[in-house]
């Protein structure tokens, strides 16, 4: 745990946030997986997405084993401090989620269908937190990249709220919110579960399932 942990995970100010740097993370340029690049340009035909469901980490490999996944990258969004490190992001300084970008094939993979996994895949109903994570950088977020996205995540949300509701679950806490600027987290994050088959891996569903 970070000695700049804040006490409690509530969102900084715009004032209290870290100020960041310039200079842009430095990560590899093909995914350790599929071997296809990490960063743009990708394949004029190819969609983005981009979720947050606690550590990235098992959130990624989530969606890079999904067919028609073109690739993945961890990173962090949703915050203030620009280009930020790892360690300012879990001192809670910086307001940023971890989160997952997907770039998909939609010919071959629906956007519902990396909904359906976004939400069994975690709890979405724990606020800042997602079981023993617990930190701003661990909420459940969808950030969608069009309108047609955000209406998907929105109907997705509700619908999956009523079957968690059916099986005794609280509200969802999940924002969902044009996507923000997605900042490359460390070379050593990324598809960090293939580099380290048994590194930890915090994710846990509810059990409940989502009809995509």
């Amino acid at each position: 745990m970070s000695l700049l942990r804040r006490p409690d995970p509530t969102m900084p100010t715009k004032e209290q946030a870290l100020p960041g740097r310039d200079i842009a993370m430095t990560v590899p340029d093909k995914h350790f997986v599929s071997g296809n690049p990490l960063q743009p340009p990708f394949p004029a035909h190819m969609r983005s997405a981009m979720f947050g469901l606690g550590c990235f980490w098992g959130a990624e490999k989530k969606f890079w084993q999904l067919d028609g996944v073109f690739t993945t990258a961890v990173g962090y969004a949703a915050g203030l401090t620009v280009n930020p490190l790892y360690q300012e992001v879990c001192s809670g300084m910086t307001g940023h989620n971890e989160v997952v970008l997907v770039v998909f094939d939609p010919e071959k993979i629906s956007y519902a269908t990396l909904l359906k996994t976004f939400w069994e895949s975690h709890d979405p109903t724990q606020g800042m937190r997602q079981g023993n994570d617990v930190g701003t950088q661990y909420r459940s977020g969808i950030y969608t990249f069009d309108a047609q996205q955000q209406r998907e995540a929105e109907r997705s949300r509700d619908e999956y709220q009523q079957e968690l509701t059916k099986n005794g679950f609280p509200s969802i806490t999940t924002e969902v919110i044009t996507a923000p600027v997605f900042y490359y987290a460390e070379e050593y994050h990324q598809q960090y579960l293939a580099k380290n088959p048994d590194g930890y891996c915090g994710l846990g569903g509810t059990g409940v399932s989502c009809h995509a």
